[in-house]
C-alpha cells in the first residue's frame, strides 16, 4: 500500500508530478522495457511493438505472425493477423475495448491512484474508445445521426467547397515546394469535423494542434519527454474543450456540440461535464486525425502506383473503391488491444479471463485467404471494402462515412487539380506506433 503521507499529499493535489511519474512508469517504461526483453528472447508480440513505429510496415513480421497460427499466444498478449479471427474478437461480447494491465495489491493500489488522475484523452473512461454497453450505447446514440450515410451525403458538397478552396491557396504558391500534410491533407479534415461542432474557424489551427500533439497518447512505450508533452497537450485540449463548450451553453446553435449539450433522456438526464469533454473530444480529434493519415498514405500510394492513377483519372467512378483500396494497404490504425471479460473460445481455442487479445489491423487487412495478391494495390479489387481499417463490431467507426467521402473529394480533387504533381525528397512518417500516416509529404505542384 502507498504510504498514507503519499494518499494525503495526493488528495492535496500536492503530487500531481508524483501521479504523473507513475503513469508513465506503469503505462509505458515498465511495458516497454518488458516488450524490449521479450523481443530479444524472439517473442513476437514483442518484435511487433518494437517495429511498430518503424516507417515501413512490418509485412514480414506479420507473416511470421499469420504463420505461427490463427491465434498465437505470445509472452503478454494473444495476436492474430487473420482477418476473420479479427472479426471474431472485435464482435465478440466476451472482450472489452482497451488492454488492462492493472496489478493487484500494492502496485494495483499505485496504479489507481495514478490513472484515475490521469487527463481526460482516447483511452481515458468516459472515451468512447473504451467503454461499453450501456454507457459506450448511449454516447454513441448522440452522435451517430450527424455521421449517418444520408447526413455525410449532404456534407458532400461543403467538403467539397473547402477542398477547393485549399487548392486555391495551394495553387497560388505553386512556384514553390509545398508540404501536402500542413496545407492540404490536415486542414481538410479538421474544417470539416470543425463546422460540424461548431468550432469557429479562427480556432481550428489550435484545436488541430492539439490532435497532432495529443496523438501518440494511443501508443505504448512513449519516452518521459513525448510523454509530458502529450499530456500537456491532453490538459491544454481539456481546458479549450471546457471554456468552448461553456461558451456553446450561453449561446447554442445548431451544430453537433449544441445538440449534444441540450440533449436528455428519458428521465430528463443530461451527459455531465466529463462525459460532454469525452465524447467531444473525441468526435473532434478522431474526426480528422484518421482522414489525415488516409489522405496522406493515399497521394503516396497513387504516387508510388502511377498506372492505379492512371485508371482511375479514365474512370473517375473508382474512386470510392480505389479509397478502400488505400484504407486496406495502409490503413491509418495499425493494431487495437481488447480484454477478455469472461473465459471463452476464439478460433476455437480457449482463451482465459484477463486474457489480452491484439487485433493487427493492418495484417488482417493483407490475409491473402481473403485478397487475392494481398500486397498488391488495385483500385479495383473487388473485394477491397471487407478491411477492417475502421474496426469492426460496436466500436466500429461511427466516422467511416465521413472518413471515406473526404477521403474520395480529398483525393480526386487534388489530382484534378494538379495532375502533374510529384512528390519531392524529404517526406517523413509519423512516429507514432498506432496511428499511421505521414508527417510531412513534400511536392511539386508543378513538373
Amino acid at each position: 500500500m502507498p504510504s498514507p503521507t503519499l494518499v494525503n499529499s495526493v488528495t492535496t493535489g500536492v503530487e500531481t508530478a508524483a501521479a504523473r511519474a507513475l503513469r508513465w512508469g506503469f503505462g509505458q517504461a515498465l511495458p516497454q522495457f518488458a516488450m524490449r526483453t521479450a523481443a530479444r528472447r524472439g517473442d513476437l508480440h514483442g518484435r511487433l511493438v518494437l517495429a511498430s513505429n518503424g516507417p515501413d510496415m512490418p509485412l514480414e513480421l506479420f507473416e511470421e505472425i499469420r504463420a505461427a497460427g490463427a491465434m498465437h499466444r505470445s509472452k503478454f498478449a494473444m495476436v492474430t493477423a487473420s482477418l476473420p479471427v479479427v472479426k471474431e474478437v472485435l464482435n465478440s461480447h466476451d472482450v472489452r475495448s482497451g488492454v488492462d494491465f492493472n496489478g493487484t495489491g500494492a502496485v494495483g493500489t499505485l496504479q489507481s491512484w495514478a490513472f484515475d488522475r490521469a487527463p481526460l484523452g482516447p483511452l481515458t473512461p468516459p472515451s468512447l474508445l473504451v467503454t461499453e454497453p450501456p454507457e459506450h450505447t448511449r454516447y454513441r446514440k448522440l452522435v451517430t445521426r450527424v455521421f449517418s450515410v444520408r447526413a455525410v451525403q449532404r456534407l458532400r458538397g461543403r467538403t467539397e467547397e473547402i477542398a477547393a478552396s485549399l487548392l486555391d491557396d495551394l495553387a497560388a504558391r505553386a512556384d514553390s515546394p509545398v508540404d501536402l500534410v500542413h496545407d492540404y491533407c490536415a486542414l481538410l479534415p479538421v474544417t470539416v469535423i470543425a463546422e460540424i461542432l461548431g468550432v469557429p474557424l479562427s480556432e481550428r489551427d489550435r484545436v488541430l494542434g492539439f490532435g497532432m500533439a495529443a496523438a501518440p497518447s494511443l501508443d505504448l512505450g512513449l519516452t518521459w519527454r513525448r510523454f509530458r508533452r502529450v499530456d500537456q497537450a491532453l490538459l491544454g485540449f481539456d481546458q479549450w474543450l471546457g471554456e468552448h463548450l461553456a461558451s456553446v451553453r450561453r449561446n447554442p446553435g445548431d451544430d453537433l456540440l449544441s445538440q449534444m449539450v441540450l440533449a436528455r433522456d428519458y428521465d430528463g438526464n443530461g451527459l455531465s461535464d466529463n462525459e460532454l469533454k469525452s465524447t467531444a473530444g473525441l468526435v473532434l480529434a478522431a474526426g480528422f486525425e484518421t482522414t489525415v493519415n488516409l489522405l496522406s498514405n493515399g497521394i503516396a500510394l497513387l504516387m508510388q502506383n502511377p498506372d492505379q492513377l492512371r485508371r482511375l483519372q479514365a474512370e473517375p467512378d473508382l474512386w470510392p473503391n480505389a479509397v478502400d483500396e488505400v484504407l486496406r494497404v495502409d490503413p491509418p490504425v495499425l493494431l487495437t488491444g481488447r480484454t477478455v471479460v469472461r473465459d471463452t473460445e476464439v478460433a476455437g481455442q480457449p482463451v482465459p479471463r484477463g486474457a489480452i487479445i491484439t487485433t493487427l489491423l493492418a495484417a488482417a487487412n493483407r490475409d491473402p485467404e481473403v485478397f487475392t495478391e494481398p500486397n498488391r494495390f488495385d483500385v479495383t479489387r473487388e473485394n477491397a471494402a471487407e478491411h477492417v481499417a475502421f474496426s469492426s463490431g460496436r466500436h466500429y467507426c461511427l466516422g467511416a462515412a465521413l472518413a471515406r467521402m473526404e477521403g474520395e473529394v480529398g483525393l480526386r480533387t487534388i489530382f484534378d487539380r494538379f495532375p502533374e504533381l510529384q512528390l519531392l525528397e524529404g517526406a517523413e512518417r509519423r512516429s507514432t506506433r498506432i496511428l499511421r500516416g505521414w508527417e510531412v509529404l513534400p511536392a511539386s505542384l508543378k513538373a
